[in-house]
């Protein structure tokens, strides 16, 4: 998967001229009620570009159990269906989803008050949650959401995101993607809240991704050898990932 292009965080062929039907591509059958699992701190989960609730559940499964257990992982699919070819189509079967949809240059996203108005039907519905994680466009969309929050822009009718997991992630308004309008003011003041950032060595959104730690203040970062993927967990990764699970299970506990 080190070899999947840009277009694996959202890039479009064409802008879009004409916005589709909101109600036609929210899917109902995914809007269902998640168990909470109490005493652990839940994580809405946000899938890559053109992948799936299901991928990204799979591709977790290369972690350690001591590590996917001390979390509540709800899974959800993006709200709009894959516009063009998937960069996974050789190692994962369709449907593949999009949260929202860039223009060639990736100064301009397009549908994405509509993937917002989506996540927070869904968080409300299914809330709350603690946290959010995020692979490749989905941890481009997590990174910002704490920030849109706390702008009084977007998720305002759910509790605060109090920390996220960014994985092969980037910076709106960075030095390659364009700030949505919602995401104008997400990052112009460093972010409190406990982050997680996984940063690919070889990881086309390397730069980008260490870029985007300056967002946060005193984030956990692990980096690994590979590529634009959900890399295994060498001994330091865990021990580093193991840090953040006692931090924000900590903050859990007071919360409760």
């Amino acid at each position: 998967m080190s070899s999947i292009k840009l277009a694996a965080v959202g890039s479009h062929l064409k802008p879009i001229n004409i916005k589709p039907s909101f109600p036609t591509y929210w899917k109902p059958k995914f809007f269902k009620k998640a168990t909470q699992i109490q005493n652990k701190p839940r994580f809405l989960c946000l899938h890559g570009f053109r992948t799936s609730a299901e991928i990204l559940r799979k591709q977790l499964r290369r972690w350690p159990e001591t590590v996917l257990g001390k979390w509540d992982l709800v899974f959800i699919d993006g709200p709009f269906l894959a516009q063009g070819e998937s960069g996974v189509e050789r190692f994962y079967s369709p449907p593949y989803y999009e949260w929202f949809q860039f223009s060639q240059d990736y100064q301009e996203a397009y549908n994405f008050e509509e993937c917002l108005a989506y996540i927070e039907d869904y968080m409300v519905r299914n809330g709350p949650f603690d946290g959010v994680m995020g692979f490749s466009q989905g941890a481009i969309l997590s990174a910002a959401m704490p920030g849109m929050q706390l702008d009084g822009v977007a998720l305002t009718k759910v509790p605060r995101i109090k920390c996220v997991i960014i994985m092969s992630g980037a910076k709106f308004g960075g030095s390659n993607f364009g700030s949505p309008k919602l995401a104008a003011n997400a990052f112009s003041s460093p972010l409190k809240c406990p982050s997680l950032h996984i940063i690919g060595e070889a990881d086309l959104l390397k730069e980008q991704g260490i870029e985007l730690l300056e967002s946060f203040i005193d984030p956990f970062v692990i980096h690994h050898s590979k590529g634009h993927t959900i890399a295994r967990l060498d001994e330091k990764g865990l021990k580093t990932i193991l840090s953040f699970i006692e931090t924000i299970e900590k903050m859990h506990r007071q919360q409760e």
